[in-house]
C-alpha cells in the first residue's frame, strides 16, 4: 500500500480534568492534537503507511509532541523543526445542555510562522498515494495558505489524491477569508469532507428542511448540498457526516458519501459522548483506509461512520480503535458487552 502524507497543525491540548469548566480548574490535564495529526494517528492505528508533516519547536515542549506522534506509529521524518512554541487549545467539555468550549492560544506558533523552504514536497511525496489536509491549516495565515496551494499542486503532479476536510473554524477567520482561500484549493480536491455547517459556512451551500441546533437533518436536503459541491467544483467524491444534537452529551450520528451519481449512508448511532473532540478527523481517516484498501462506496462509507462513532467514546484527540473494532460495530454489534 501507497503511504498516505497529511499536513497541518499539532497542538498542546489543556483541558480541566472530569468536566470542571475553565472557572473551576485548578489543573490541566495535557494531551497533544490537531486534525491532520489526529487523522495520521488513526491511519496508523489500522496499519496504512502514514506520515504527518508539521513544523514543532526545537525545544522540550516540542520534542514531546514529536515524541507522542512517533508512538503511534506515525512517520515523523520530515517534520520541520524551529520556531518558538506549540501551539495551545484549552477545552472545556460540555455536558448534557451545556456546550464545549475552545480558547485558542496559537498565536505565533511555529508551523504558523513556517515558509516554504520548510517543506520539500517532492521528497515528501516520495512513495505516497494519498494527500490530506483540512481547513484549519490555511486559515492560519496567508503564508501557510501558500504552503497548503504548493503542496496540492505537488501532489497533483506526483498524481496522488487529495482530500480536504473543510472544517471552518469561525475562530480563525472569517467566512469571506475562508470562501476565497479555500475556493481556490478545491480545484485540486478529489475528496471533499464537511460536516452539516461547512458547506454552508464557506460555500453559501446550505440543506433545505434541517435546523441544526433542534437536530433535525434533512437526508434530502444534504444529498442536493452534495450534487451543488460536485457541479461546481467537480469533486469525485464528496462526503458529509450528519450530527443531531441532542445535547453535548447525546448525539445522533450517521454520514453520507456521494459520489455524483448514487447517495450511499452509513448506519445511524445514537452516542453517548466521552469526547467529541476529533470524530470528525476519526470520520475522515475512515473513509482514506476504505478507497486506499479499495472499498466500494457503501463500504467505506459504513466503515467511516462507525470508526467516529467509537472516537465520541474515547478521552482525547486520537481515534485508537481497531480495524476489528469498527468491523465488528457496522456488522452490528454495539452491545458494548464486556469481551473477555
Amino acid at each position: 500500500m501507497k503511504k498516505v502524507v497529511t499536513f497541518g497543525e499539532i497542538m498542546l491540548r489543556l483541558q480541566p480534568p472530569d468536566y470542571k469548566r475553565f472557572l473551576q480548574a485548578t489543573s490541566f490535564d495535557a494531551i497533544y492534537g490537531g486534525g491532520e495529526g489526529n487523522v495520521a494517528i488513526s491511519l496508523a492505528q489500522y496499519g496504512v503507511p502514514i506520515r504527518f508533516v508539521t513544523k514543532l519547536p526545537k525545544n522540550p515542549i516540542g520534542e514531546a509532541c514529536l515524541n507522542d506522534i512517533r508512538k503511534w506509529g506515525v512517520d515523523t521524518s520530515c517534520i520541520a523543526r524551529g520556531g518558538d512554541r506549540l501551539g495551545i487549545y484549552f477545552c472545556e467539555k460540555g455536558a448534557s445542555q451545556r456546550p464545549s468550549n475552545v480558547v485558542y492560544d496559537r498565536a505565533g506558533s511555529s508551523i504558523a510562522t513556517a515558509s516554504a523552504e520548510d517543506f520539500d514536497w517532492d521528497a515528501i511525496f516520495e512513495g505516497a498515494g494519498w494527500f490530506h489536509f483540512t481547513g484549519i491549516t490555511p486559515a492560519l495565515g496567508d503564508n501557510i495558505a501558500a504552503i497548503v496551494l504548493e503542496a496540492c499542486k505537488a501532489a497533483k503532479a506526483k498524481g496522488l489524491t487529495v482530500s480536504c476536510d473543510l472544517n471552518y473554524r469561525k475562530k480563525l477567520w472569517t467566512r469571506d477569508k475562508a470562501r476565497e482561500v479555500m475556493t481556490g484549493l478545491m480545484d485540486y480536491v478529489d475528496v471533499l469532507i464537511a460536516n452539516e455547517e461547512d458547506a454552508s459556512d464557506v460555500f453559501g451551500i446550505k440543506a433545505k428542511d434541517t435546523d441544526i441546533s433542534g437536530g433535525q437533518l434533512s437526508h434530502e436536503g444534504y444529498k442536493s448540498v452534495c450534487d451543488q459541491l460536485i457541479e461546481r467544483f467537480g469533486f469525485k467524491y464528496v462526503a458529509i457526516t450528519l450530527r443531531e444534537s441532542i445535547s453535548a452529551s447525546v448525539n445522533g450520528w450517521c454520514g453520507m458519501l456521494c459520489d455524483g451519481k448514487d447517495y450511499y449512508f452509513g448506519n445511524r448511532y445514537e452516542i453517548h459522548i466521552v469526547d467529541r473532540v476529533g470524530g470528525g478527523d476519526s470520520f475522515g481517516a475512515g473513509l482514506i483506509y476504505s478507497f486506499m484498501n479499495g472499498s466500494d462506496p457503501q463500504t467505506a462509507i459504513k466503515f467511516a461512520v462507525a470508526a467516529s462513532c467509537l472516537k465520541h467514546t474515547v478521552e482525547g484527540d486520537y481515534n485508537v480503535a481497531t480495524v476489528a473494532e469498527v468491523e465488528n460495530l457496522m456488522k452490528g454489534d454495539g452491545s458494548g458487552r464486556v469481551q473477555r
